[in-house]
C-alpha cells in the first residue's frame, strides 16, 4: 500500500516542482539598461551598480547591455525590481564622467539608454618641483677627482 502512495507522492513533486521552480525564477521584473557614448556606440567597459551594493556588474561588452531583475545587498537582502520601485543606479567606465540613474520601474518594457559623456582631459604639463635635502649635496673629494 505504501508503494502506490509514494508513487503518487512522487508524480505530484514532478508536476508542481519545475511550476514552483519557475515562479521563483520569474521573480521581479526584468531591467536594461544600454550605456552608449556620444556618438551611440556601445561602451564596452562600463560597469553599473546601486550605490548601497559593493559588487560592479559590467555590460556587455558587445552591445553594452545590462540585465537583471534583482541585486543582492551587502546586508544579505534582496532588492526586487517590483512595478513602482524607484531604483537608483551608477554607470560608470573609464575615461568617462559617471552618471546617476533614476528610473521608476513598469510592468514591461524596462529598456533604459544612457549616454555617457566623455572626460575633458588636460593637456597641461605638470610641472615638478624640484625638493633639495641636506643630502643631495655634491660630494667632492679632498683631492678633486669626485666621488668613487
Amino acid at each position: 500500500m505504501r508503494t502506490p502512495l509514494r508513487a503518487i507522492a512522487f508524480a505530484a513533486l514532478l508536476l508542481a516542482g519545475p511550476t514552483a521552480f519557475a515562479k521563483d525564477k520569474d521573480a521581479g521584473v526584468p531591467v536594461s539598461v544600454t550605456v552608449l557614448d556620444e556618438a551611440g556606440d556601445p561602451v564596452p567597459t562600463a560597469v553599473v551598480r546601486h550605490p548601497e551594493e559593493a559588487d560592479r556588474h559590467r555590460v556587455n561588452a558587445a552591445d553594452g547591455t545590462w540585465t537583471e531583475r534583482v541585486l543582492f545587498m551587502p546586508d544579505g537582502s534582496q532588492l526586487l525590481f517590483e512595478p513602482g520601485l524607484v531604483l537608483f543606479l551608477e554607470i560608470s567606465a573609464a575615461g568617462y564622467q559617471t552618471l546617476l540613474l533614476q528610473y521608476e520601474v513598469r510592468r514591461r518594457k524596462n529598456f533604459v539608454e544612457v549616454r555617457l559623456e566623455k572626460m575633458l582631459e588636460d593637456d597641461t604639463e605638470i610641472e615638478e618641483p624640484m625638493m633639495r635635502y641636506e643630502r643631495d649635496e655634491t660630494w667632492e673629494s679632498p683631492s678633486g677627482a669626485g666621488p668613487g
